[in-house]
């Protein structure tokens, strides 16, 4: 399963989301790897991957001079790998744009790579090439959504964006979820704001929130998933249980074998 964690707002949580999924995916028993595609490289960090040490990277996949296997590193969670960023992919929006097949660079390197049981991609905050060639390889495409007054701003183009997508490059894509982050129960606003975004989209919102938590924050700073910085803090624990809605809903579309 391929899932591109996406939103073109930044600061909204798809960094945090990618890691802390992974890692609740791979403690679940799937073999998980994931693929960092911002320049910032905050994903590569979050999971101690020395700048220094990246060598062979995303931007060297997608520009067709390594494969995925060439680039992988292991991480301190057994069954999850990643893919690094470096500072050379924020060039790679323009140098994409001279090349043939430049939306189908990843999903061809991912064809050619080893099978993981899901493959996920930590998406840049924009809708360019590299969201692009993510939302091109990927099925399935889960939005994390801020508990803010302005949350539903840009939902619809980024909706519309994965309509284009699934009408023109990838007819299988389909969006798998959204999930509202960032929520502070005792803030009467994010409970509007899930209110609000739960009339809207109905069942496609998932019934996990994952909450303001300064473990959350503080985690990559170690070079750890939260999971494993602290387990028991309340965003461990709701990534937990967020991983098990997302097997869930693919064992019951039919695209996971088996929970």
């Amino acid at each position: 399963m391929r899932i591109a964690v996406a939103n073109q707002k930044g600061g909204v949580g798809k960094t945090t989301t990618a890691i802390n999924l992974g890692t609740a995916l791979a403690a679940a028993g799937k073999t998980v790897l994931l693929l960092d595609m911002d320049a910032q490289g905050n994903a590569s960090t979050g999971l101690g991957i020395d700048r220094r040490a990246r060598g062979c990277s995303i931007y060297d996949v997608v520009l067709g001079e390594a494969a995925i296997e060439d680039a992988m590193r292991a991480t301190r969670v057994p069954g999850l790998s990643i893919v690094p960023s470096t500072a050379a992919l924020a060039g790679a929006e323009v140098e994409l744009v001279g090349l043939d097949r430049r939306n189908r660079r990843l999903v061809e390197a991912l064809d050619a790579a080893p099978l993981f049981d899901f493959v996920i991609t930590d998406c840049p905050p924009s809708l360019g090439l590299l969201t692009l060639n993510a939302l091109v390889a990927a099925e399935t495409v889960l939005v994390p959504l801020q508990c803010e007054f302005f949350a539903l701003e840009g939902l619809s183009q980024l909706l519309g964006t994965i309509d284009r997508v699934r009408a023109g490059l990838n007819s299988r894509l389909r969006l798998l979820g959204i999930v509202l982050t960032m929520a502070d129960r005792r803030n009467r606003l994010s409970e509007a704001v899930a209110a609000d975004v739960r009339a809207v989209m109905g069942a496609d919102v998932f019934a996990t929130m994952i909450p303001r938590n300064v473990r959350l924050s503080e985690a990559p700073s170690h070079g750890l998933p939260a999971l494993v910085y602290d387990v028991r803090c309340p965003g461990s624990l709701a990534y937990i249980e967020l991983a098990r809605e997302v097997i869930a809903r693919c064992v019951a579309r039919g695209e996971l074998v088996d929970a």
